[in-house]
């Protein structure tokens, strides 16, 4: 036992004692969740200043385009330093974002705000989930993060209803109502402050910075990113999580402007995105089951395939029970995409640039973020309320593509993995991924994209792949 804590010390993971998981599950309940409030509550108030479709367009891209710019620094910057103080930085700018939102006057300052908004949320996440990865032993890695990722989906799945219940378009007073959920959004941010305290050790340099030995010299530069982007199956992940991405995101933006066109009142609106949160966490819950039995690629590919084709009947004018349905298959089906291509990445990127392979994909996401909704919008002013979730279905079936390529590679060797380290490390990524993961568990990985020739000890040693661990100087 003493040597374990010895270890533990040398490598800068905590000793066993989860109460700072719990703290920060809480916290990043209240953060997710006050995103979550103020997304749709920005749609209504942009729509009381007299934005159209495309504005709401617009307005809902730039959220993601600060943290495009900024999660592969980010993800750097953590890896070299401390995670905690990108927390309380997070939460400042996103508490500001929603309340600033609030008492806008214009379109401009509610992009403005937005914008601000997305960043910190990106903040939030990369230091949050980079405090999980370092304070875990590897043991402990799948079951933390799950847990970690509980706090995304109760604030996904609270978020909206209560932006619904807030926002009231009856006699005018969409304006006042919409601005008084932002303002709220910005207060539920605020408690995860309470939440914060003492959530990271202080380690020393050389924990933060491992990297891969070879030589006898430790490799200290980083991996280039055309590198990175060059290893199989890291471009397949990223275009993957931003289809899955996307879709949720313009949910999430233009369900209320769809709302509006068909004359569906905002809490039931709020209702139905809720809806769709809770058939996610649905499907993660029974992730696992679904890989062991048809394998993560096939997995990814039918997903993809049926959100698609839900996406596109969004378009079809249908009663609110019927798109009830739709929204909650739609909502069990997006629940793949997201973890499966984050063990995707992980699996594929070399093992001294995986956080900064998953902040690549994160840059993808925020890509995603803010071209399909820029281009939603201008559908929405072309062709219609209806035309982005055609786009969405589009969208979703080149990602069932890419998928079925990668099946087609792997053949029959694909082993689904048995641990449900990709449902674990999921949730954070509906807005936020998982950049500035440095310790992701290699049994948490799978084998997404067809099976790795050899093992996580082996790929230490890329030129001895086979050979019997031996002493130095045996």
């Amino acid at each position: 036992m003493a040597g374990m804590t010895g270890m533990a010390g040398m490598t800068g993971i905590a000793p066993p004692g989860r109460g700072w998981l719990l703290r920060l599950v809480i916290a990043f309940a209240f953060a997710q969740g006050a995103v979550s409030m103020a997304r749709p509550a920005v749609s209504y108030r942009a729509l009381a200043l007299g934005a159209d479709a495309r504005a709401v367009g617009v307005i809902a891209g730039v959220y993601a385009l600060l943290p495009l710019f900024a999660a592969v620094p980010l993800g750097r910057r953590t890896d070299r330093g401390r995670a905690a103080p990108l927390l309380p930085a997070g939460v400042v700018l996103i508490a500001g974002g929603c309340a600033l939102s609030g008492r806008a006057s214009s379109l401009t300052e509610m992009a403005l705000w937005s914008g601000v908004m997305g960043l910190g949320h990106l903040s939030f996440v990369i230091g949050a989930q980079s405090i999980v990865a370092r304070r875990s032993v590897p043991a402990e890695q799948d079951r933390n993060f799950g847990h970690f990722t509980i706090g995304a989906s109760l604030g996904q799945l609270v978020g909206p209803v209560a932006a619904g219940l807030l926002v009231s378009a009856e006699d005018g007073q969409l304006a006042r109502t919409s601005a008084t959920a932002l303002l709220v959004s910005a207060a539920v941010a605020a408690c995860s402050f309470a939440g914060l305290w003492r959530i990271e050790r202080r380690t020393g340099r050389a924990a933060r910075c491992v990297r891969p030995v070879r030589g006898g010299k430790a490799t200290l530069a980083p991996v280039p990113v055309l590198g990175i982007l060059r290893s199989r199956g890291v471009a397949s992940g990223i275009f993957i999580s931003l289809a899955v991405l996307s879709a949720t995101d313009i949910l999430t933006a233009y369900l209320p402007v769809l709302g509006e066109h068909r004359g569906i009142a905002p809490a039931t609106v709020g209702l139905l995105l809720s809806l769709r949160a809770a058939a996610t966490i649905a499907c993660r819950l029974v992730m696992t089951p679904m890989i062991r039995m048809v394998g993560r690629t096939a997995l990814m590919a039918a997903s993809c395939l049926v959100a698609a084709v839900l996406c596109a009947g969004i378009a079809v004018p249908l009663p609110v029970w019927a798109l009830a349905v739709v929204l909650a298959l739609l909502g069990f089906t997006l629940g793949v995409g997201q973890p499966l291509s984050m063990t995707t990445v992980v699996r594929a990127a070399p093992d001294a640039a995986r956080s900064t392979a998953l902040a690549l994909r994160l840059t993808g996401n925020r890509f995603g973020q803010v071209a399909a909704p820029a281009g939603a919008g201008v559908l929405a002013g072309v062709a219609g309320t209806g035309a982005p979730f055609v786009m969405l279905g589009v969208l979703l079936l080149g990602s069932a593509a890419v998928a079925a390529r990668g099946l087609r590679a792997a053949g029959a060797g694909e082993v689904p993995a048995a641990g449900a380290g990709g449902a674990s490390a999921a949730g954070a990524d509906n807005g936020g991924a998982s950049a500035g993961v440095p310790g992701a568990d290699d049994a948490s990985a799978g084998a997404a994209f067809g099976p790795r020739p050899y093992g996580p000890q082996e790929r230490a040693l890329p030129k001895e792949r086979h050979v019997p661990f031996r002493r130095p100087g045996t």
